[in-house]
């Protein structure tokens, strides 16, 4: 099932056994409204090309994907958060993760449908 490749669906459980479901949904909530956030400023170290931002900007996107058990976009941005490829690279990059990204938060409000 795509949940389980997507989703840390241990964690996520966890979170609505002691949450509730209206505390998970506040959290992806707010998870997909920061990613924005998140996905402008890295696209911006990009335009800047950036070294130290790249790495502080997937840093933050990194710890926020891996608190709400997005396990792939945790994954590709622990890849690429210090990867020294050219920029031509980091911008495919980033075009992956956005995707992994949005396929990410809507598998996880399929889960928590």
């Amino acid at each position: 099932m795509e949940h389980e490749i997507q989703l840390d669906l241990q964690l996520l459980n966890g979170y609505l056994d002691n949450l509730g479901r209206d505390v998970v949904q506040q959290m992806l909530t707010l998870y997909t409204q920061q990613s924005e956030i998140y996905l402008t400023e890295i696209q911006s170290t990009l335009i800047a090309q950036d070294k130290n931002e790249w790495r502080d900007k997937c840093h933050k996107m990194k710890g926020a994907a891996g608190s709400v058990g997005l396990v792939q976009v945790h994954g590709l941005l622990v890849d690429i958060e210090k990867s020294e490829v050219p920029w031509a690279q980091r911008q495919e990059h980033f075009t992956n993760l956005q995707r992994l990204n949005n396929e990410a938060i809507a598998s996880f409000n399929t889960w928590l449908g």
